[in-house]
């Protein structure tokens, strides 16, 4: 697959591979929808989230990590409310998750993510 080409994939990861892709696009200067150590404190230890690249986003002023993959992300929190956030990743940090989902299950999850879901920041207001 070409760098710059989009995987039309959606993948599973656990709460510490998600950590380990926040922290990574933090190290980077890449885009995250929530400050540092917030998924740690919120996301559900237990949960299994689900990452789908929405686009390529090229960096000019940061060439080393561009173009990269603006992924949108179906979180699962403590509460076990379920949100909407995005996070960008890496292509080769992406490629190295497993590909563990079935086609329906993908499918389900796309449109879920596609569908009307509370944000992050939604979550966040209600629950200061």
């Amino acid at each position: 697959m070409a760098s710059s080409e989009i995987p039309r994939t959606v993948k599973a990861v656990s709460t510490a591979q998600l950590i380990y892709l926040d922290e990574e696009a933090r190290a980077c200067e890449l885009n995250r929808q929530h400050g540092a150590g917030w998924l740690a404190e919120h996301a559900d230890p237990e949960a299994t989230h689900y990452l789908w690249p929405a686009l390529v986003h090229r960096l000019n002023h940061r060439p080393e990590h561009s173009p990269h993959w603006r992924c949108m992300l179906l979180l699962t929190l403590r509460d076990g409310q379920e949100v909407f956030s995005m996070l960008d990743v890496l292509p080769a940090a992406f490629d190295r998750l497993a590909e563990s989902l079935d086609r329906e299950t993908k499918t389900r999850i796309a449109r879920r993510l596609l569908g009307s879901m509370q944000t992050v920041a939604e979550w966040s207001e209600r629950n200061a």
